[in-house]
């Protein structure tokens, strides 16, 4: 039998690859997230995490580890649900960024529709800058997004990093400006881009702009330039972009959840649709 606190807990760091940030996450101390994947690991007889001073990385029976860990997760709180008898019911507004357009979220948002049907959901995809600013506007109560240094921290989902893509037969003129494909202001994948460049005083130009992420990989695919994207989300077609081009690195990303100030009635779907995307994390990476 594998505990339900325990596997909570071992998705919490996996999809954080930290035990700091799945601690802040659960509201557990550190300690306790640690002997929580300590006796799940025991449980299984296998390690789960791979794990030095400076980094976590899920092993190979750890990533088995996670398909069973969401089923079981979402048995029992589908279990639950049901005997308590409560149904919620409302709108819930909830925004998306487009670096989500070709993941599995859908099957999350599906899932929440099934446990919850007499909720209305309406969704919103959009670049996460945007998404920052219509919550705040109080047009959205939940929102999926590239955290922005100068907002609110939010609730951690998972960390990546940023990393160059491009089409797998470009290839990059040391001796010209390099050509970018980016979302328009205020991404912050082209924020990034162009600060790291300049930083490393290299040469630029807008090759072309797109308000699409299909777009953008049309474009980037037909070999127009290089784009700054997540690496656990590098659409088929593309590749990393290798080191010897010499192009600055990007640096880590934070997905998060932020609530609306002025949720109201939609405080309760709000919160389901957090835990449900929580749970569900590994699943916003591309297959």
């Amino acid at each position: 039998m594998f505990e339900p606190a325990q596997l909570r807990t071992f998705l919490a760091v996996a999809q954080t690859l930290s035990f700091t940030q799945a601690a802040h996450r659960l509201g557990l101390r550190q300690s306790t997230v640690s002997q929580h994947v300590r006796k799940l690991e025991e449980a299984a007889g296998r390690r789960l995490f791979a794990r030095d001073t400076h980094a976590v990385d899920l092993t190979e029976d750890g990533e088995a580890m996670l398909g069973f860990a969401r089923t079981i997760l979402e048995a029992n709180e589908r279990a639950a649900s049901f005997f308590a008898g409560t149904r919620l019911r409302g709108r819930l507004r909830f925004g998306a960024s487009e670096d989500f357009v070709l993941t599995r979220l859908p099957e999350v948002l599906e899932g929440f529709r099934r446990d919850h049907p007499e909720v209305d959901l309406e969704l919103t995809v959009e670049l996460s800058g945007t998404l920052h600013e219509l919550l705040a506007a109080g047009r959205l109560d939940l929102v999926l997004a590239k955290h922005r240094p100068e907002g609110p921290r939010g609730r951690l989902v998972w960390r990546d990093r940023l990393v160059w893509v491009g089409g797998e037969r470009l290839r990059l003129d040391p001796q010209r400006p390099v050509p970018l494909v980016v979302f328009p202001p205020p991404a912050v994948t082209r924020a990034r881009a162009l600060e790291a460049l300049e930083g490393q005083g290299r040469e630029w130009r807008i090759a072309c702009t797109s308000g699409s992420l299909n777009g953008l990989i049309a474009a980037t695919r037909a070999g127009l330039g290089v784009m700054a994207h997540t690496r656990g989300m590098i659409p088929p077609g593309l590749v990393r972009i290798p080191s010897r081009a010499g192009l600055p690195e990007l640096g880590g990303v934070d997905f998060v959840l932020l609530h609306g100030e002025r949720a109201g009635a939609a405080r309760g779907p709000a919160e389901a649709l957090a835990e449900a995307i929580l749970a569900g994390g590994d699943r916003l990476h591309l297959p």
